[in-house]
This record gives structure tokens, C-alpha cells and sequence, in this order.
């Protein structure tokens, strides 16, 4: 008897396995069993199908199409031969990709790719609500609330609150109603770790719910997803259905006196809506704005009432704690960071995907020995942890440990999770402007610091990739970030010009090229570079022509081809589309960026 899983989270969907699982569907024998499943995490080489044979071993193949289904069935389940060439893990296999996972620790990801998220039996075969029976048979809440702080769980969605105290504190308010929230609301640039956890482990994040809204005193959830997440929604409604017809939701959970439902709130995609006072005014079905604390939330929330918000990988981590103990958690991290950390690696490297590894294992571990390198073969330059919110960390500190403290003593935090790993290629001014754009753009607009503030920043960064900017606008720079860390309202706006500061600090080299050269070292501000055809590597066979979007290049075949640069927009399409690297971007000389400032 075989088992064959075919990956069917977003990941896998948009690289084909649809229909590898529904070739599999049409080849399949009676001695084969075929089962959806979830993100396993390695996304870089989707679609998986992971067949299982009776004794057990586990072949794992990457890459496959509809058109290896046949191969696989005939020549591994039949002739019991595997597919060497599209194997990634096997019993058998020592290469690079199972460092992958040797390099991980999978605690709130351990069910993800390996059980039908669309099926509660599938749940309960890996002890799924063994916590929640163990809660409600033998502990009483503040046994629950103490396990949790024995275990040392700290909130996963950015500021690393401790979940003991959030929920010790929602308890002890006065109010009959308490409910618990689940913050969905993923809004940072890259990050896919709570969607992954979501489509492939659903009951995880439920059950997690439960535990909180016994351990607090509540009687309802709410789950605040992003509309933008439509699988993720479909298999929360399908587990949240299957819960109820099992009774672990409703008016007598599992028979107790315990009464729990939890209901989903779909957003719209403001940025802001993942702050939690502005998540709560979007479920009440108001505008998504921050509001003044105190009173917090867990004083006066949702409708008024006490409310605990946790994040999705807070929430699925709580089952395991209580199932197997606080030790089963606190055995991984550091001594003030305990447990693992989710993270989406995106970016220039090798192996991009969700990864999940012990607190305080350093960021060369993360990019290096798990994210096997750099993409591009280019130097690594840095990362961003934390998306728009975050801050910049350079190779130079590649050592550092990921954990709290570690990344707040370097001016970067942790954030949910997004990782974008870059090269020597990335302009860091440029990537500053990109984030404080996302930022403008998604501010609210309630308080002057973060609206007023993040629009004067990004004119001074649109000054300096334009070629017109001043060495004073620096410690401008620096000195409007305080300010506007200091004076925004709510997290967000206080951690906006987090990817400006750490720019500046680790990479100031570059924003001095960008005003005295006028030069970008990376090659990436269009104003201030040039593209320019090499006559002696030309195959003049005309594609970078086909590609150029606006007819900037000039020529025909047989002939040495020339860029217009009047016409051209500095898109690099050309570059990308010519095999031969006979495309050069090149800076412009410093006399010509003075001469177009001076004309601007």
C-alpha cells in the first residue's frame, strides 16, 4: 500500500499541483492512496508529492508536472524504483536540500504539508484537540494561563508580548462578555506565514482559540483575515464546521460546560487594519483606525468588552504547549527568547520558503545553511526583517542571533516574520524609498507624525535617488525618524522609519554616493545610471529590441544595436532578455547628473 501527498496550498496551486493531483486522481490503482495537503515550506521547488511506502520511508519529489505523474506511479509504486532525478529528500539522499530541514526545529509548522487541512480525522491523527481535552478534564484556567508562562510564549505578531501576561490580564477585567481575536491581517510586503499556517493546519489555530477563550473567560472568537487570502478562508470555514459537527464548538464543548464559537471577518486589505485597536474597529464595522491607549484591549476592546489579540502562530503554538507540556516549547530558543520563530524567506535566495527555526540561531545559519545562499551567486549584502515595520541588518553582522533582544540591540526587530534577503545589487536608499512609500501610502493619516512625517521623509529620499539631494538632508532624516517614532500614535507609525534609520546607520556610504557622486552604487536609481549597448558582444539578433517597451532601441538586424536614452525608462528589460550580456548599465558621469539636476 502507498501513500502519495500532493501539496495543494497557494504556493504549490500557482506552480501547477492542481493539476498534478488531478492527473494523480485519473492514473491512480487501488493499492494507492491520494490525500491533499499543505505548505510543507519548501515553496523554491514546488509542486511536491510526497509518496510513503508500507515500511514507512518517505520520498519526497520536487518540481513535478502532470507529465512525471505516470513516471512516478510506474516506476516507483510499481517497479519500486524511485525518480532519482526529482527526488529533494529521501531515506537515501545526503544533498543540500535535507540541511533544509535539519536546520529546523518544527513546532507551530509540524502538521503543515503532512496532514489534509481540509479534514478533521486528519487532525486528530496527530493529537489534534488532545490539548483542549487535557485543558478541560484536568486544568482550570489559571493552570492553562500558567503553563503558557512556564513555557515562555511571547506574541508572534511583531512586538513579542508575552502571552501569559496579555491573557492573565484580559481575565482579570471586569466584564461578563470577553472575547479572543485572531489577527489574520498579514500585511507585510513578502510575509506568507500565516496564510501557509492557515490553508495546511487550520484546526491548529481553532483549537488555539479555544484554549485562549477558556483560559480568559471568553465565549466567542473572531478570526480577522484578509479577503486577498480566498483558499486560506475556505479551509477555515470548512475546519470551523467540522469543529462544530464534533461539538467542539458551541454551547457545550466536548460536552462541558465550556461554551466557545468562533466566527470569521473577512478585511480589506488596509495595512493599518493589522494594528490591533484599528483590527477591532474594522470587526465592529467601523473605519480600520487606531485609537489611544489606554484603556488596551484587555481592559476595553472588542464592542467594549475585554479581548485578548493574538496572532496565528501565537494561537497554534498554545495546542502543543498544553498537549505536551511547557517543556516541549521552552527546550528551543535562548534564555528570554524561547521556542521557534516562523519566517517567510523571500528575496535573492536559493531555497525561498517558510522556515521555522530555534530562537537565537544567527542569520547566516538562516540564509546560508537553511536558505542555501544566495540566488543570484552575488555577494550578500542584507536582510530585512520585519517588512515595513522593520529594520535593516548587514552581512557584516551575519552572526547576530534571531531573537528579541538580539535584533533590538542592533536597531532591527523582529516583526511577524518576513525575511527579504538581498545582494549586492540592492540599492539600500532605494529599498528605504520603497518601504517609506508602502508606509505613506497605507498611514492611516489620524495622527501629524505619522501622516505629515513619512511624507517629508520620502521627499528627501525622492531627492537623493533623483541625484538632488544634500548631505544635510542625513540628519534630517534621522532627526524626523525619532520624531516620529517618539510621536506616532500606534505601533506602526512608530516603527515606520525603522528601515530609514538602519539604512542609515550601516549604510550611510551609499546615501553620501547618491548626493556627492551622484552615483548609486547598486546601479538601480534610474535617474542616476545609463544603459548602453556593448558593440563587441552584440549578436545584433534583435530580442532586446522585441522586449524594449517604449522603442527606445534603435537598429535592425545584422547591425550593432543602440539605445535611445531619451526614449528609454530604465525598466531592464533589455538586460534581462539578452543572452549575450551586451547590454551594460552603466552611472551616469557625475558633470551629467549635475547637469540634469541644475536643469530640473
Amino acid at each position: 500500500m502507498y501513500y502519495v501527498k500532493v501539496g495543494l496550498a497557494s504556493c504549490g496551486i500557482a506552480a501547477g499541483s492542481a493539476a498534478v493531483y488531478e492527473r494523480f486522481q485519473q492514473e491512480l490503482t487501488p493499492d494507492v492512496t491520494l490525500q491533499p495537503t499543505g505548505c510543507l515550506g519548501m515553496c523554491y521547488c514546488e509542486p511536491l508529492v510526497e509518496v510513503i511506502n508500507s515500511t514507512g520511508e518517505r520520498y519526497l519529489y520536487g518540481n513535478v508536472t502532470d507529465k512525471d505523474v505516470l513516471r512516478i506511479l510506474s516506476t516507483h509504486i510499481r517497479d519500486g524504483n524511485p525518480v532519482t532525478e526529482l527526488l529533494v529528500d529521501a531515506p537515501s539522499t545526503s544533498d543540500d536540500d535535507r540541511v533544509y530541514f535539519a536546520k529546523q526545529s518544527r513546532f507551530a509548522l509540524q502538521n503543515c504539508g503532512v496532514i489534509n487541512p481540509e479534514d478533521i480525522e486528519s487532525y486528530f491523527l496527530v493529537r489534534g484537540y488532545e490539548g483542549l481535552k487535557k485543558a478541560l478534564l484536568n486544568m482550570s484556567s489559571e493552570q492553562v494561563i500558567r503553563e503558557v508562562e512556564q513555557a515562555g510564549l511571547r506574541g508572534r505578531g511583531g512586538a513579542g508580548f508575552p502571552t501569559h501576561l496579555k491573557w492573565t490580564l484580559t481575565r482579570k477585567a471586569a466584564g461578563e462578555q470577553k472575547y479572543i481575536v485572531c489577527n489574520a491581517d498579514e500585511g507585510d510586503p513578502g510575509a506568507f506565514m500565516d496564510r501557509s499556517i492557515l490553508e495546511s493546519d487550520p484546526h491548529s489555530v481553532l483549537e488555539g482559540m479555544l484554549l485562549a477563550g477558556y483560559a480568559i473567560g471568553a465565549s466567542k472568537g473572531y478570526i480577522y483575515i484578509r479577503a486577498e487570502y480566498p483558499l486560506a478562508i475556505k479551509r477555515l470555514r470548512t475546519a470551523i464546521n467540522q469543529a462544530r459537527q464534533h461539538e467542539l464548538l458551541g454551547a457545550a464543548v466536548l460536552g462541558s460546560n465550556f461554551a466557545f464559537d468562533i466566527e470569521i471577518r473577512e478585511g480589506a486589505g488596509a495595512f493599518v487594519c493589522g494594528e490591533e485597536t484599528a483590527l477591532l474597529m474594522s470587526i465592529e464595522g467601523k473605519r480600520g483606525m487606531p485609537r489611544f491607549r489606554p484603556p488596551y484591549p484587555a481592559e476595553k476592546g472588542l464592542f467594549g468588552c475585554p479581548t485578548s489579540i493574538n496572532n496565528v502562530e501565537t494561537l497554534a503554538n498554545v495546542p502543543r504547549i498544553i498537549d505536551l507540556g511547557c517543556e516541549a516549547f521552552n527546550r528551543y530558543g535562548t534564555e528570554k527568547s524561547k521556542g521557534t520563530k516562523v519566517f517567510a524567506l523571500a528575496g535573492k535566495i536559493k531555497r525561498g520558503g517558510l522556515v521555522e527555526i530555534p530562537m537565537g540561531t544567527t542569520v547566516n545559519e538562516l540564509v546560508f545553511s537553511i536558505g542555501g545562499g544566495i540566488s543570484t551567486g552575488k555577494a550578500f549584502k542584507a536582510i530585512q526583517t520585519g517588512g515595513p515595520s522593520g529594520g535593516c541588518i548587514p552581512a557584516q553582522l551575519g552572526d547576530t542571533p534571531v531573537d528579541y533582544e538580539s535584533l533590538n540591540k542592533i536597531g532591527a526587530i523582529m516583526g511577524s516574520g518576513g525575511l527579504l534577503v538581498m545582494d549586492e545589487d540592492t540599492c539600500m536608499v532605494n529599498l528605504a524609498q520603497y518601504f517609506l512609500t508602502f508606509a505613506r501610502e497605507e498611514s492611516c493619516g489620524k495622527c501629524s507624525f505619522c501622516r505629515s512625517g513619512t511624507e517629508q521623509m520620502l521627499r528627501i529620499l525622492n531627492r537623493i535617488t533623483s541625484g538632488m539631494g544634500q548631505l544635510s538632508d542625513l540628519d534630517l532624516l534621522a532627526d524626523l525618524g525619532e520624531k516620529i517614532k517618539i510621536g506616532s500614535m500606534c505601533g506602526l507609525g512608530q516603527t515606520v522609519p525603522n528601515p530609514v534609520l538602519t539604512t542609515l546607520k550601516y549604510f550611510r556610504h551609499e546615501y553620501v554616493a547618491h548626493i556627492q557622486d551622484k552615483v548609486c552604487p547598486a546601479k538601480q536609481c534610474k535617474a542616476l545610471i545609463d544603459y548602453q549597448v556593448l558593440a563587441a558582444d552584440c549578436r545584433s539578433c534583435g530580442i532586446c529590441k522585441k522586449s524594449c517597451p517604449v522603442g527606445a532601441i534603435i537598429g535592425e538586424k545584422k547591425q550593432v544595436y543602440t539605445i535611445d536614452s531619451s526614449k528609454c525608462i530604465r525598466c531592464g528589460l533589455c538586460v534581462n532578455s539578452c543572452k549575450f550580456h551586451a547590454i551594460e548599465v552603466f552611472s551616469l558621469p557625475k558633470e551629467v547628473a549635475v547637469c540634469m539636476e541644475v536643469q530640473s
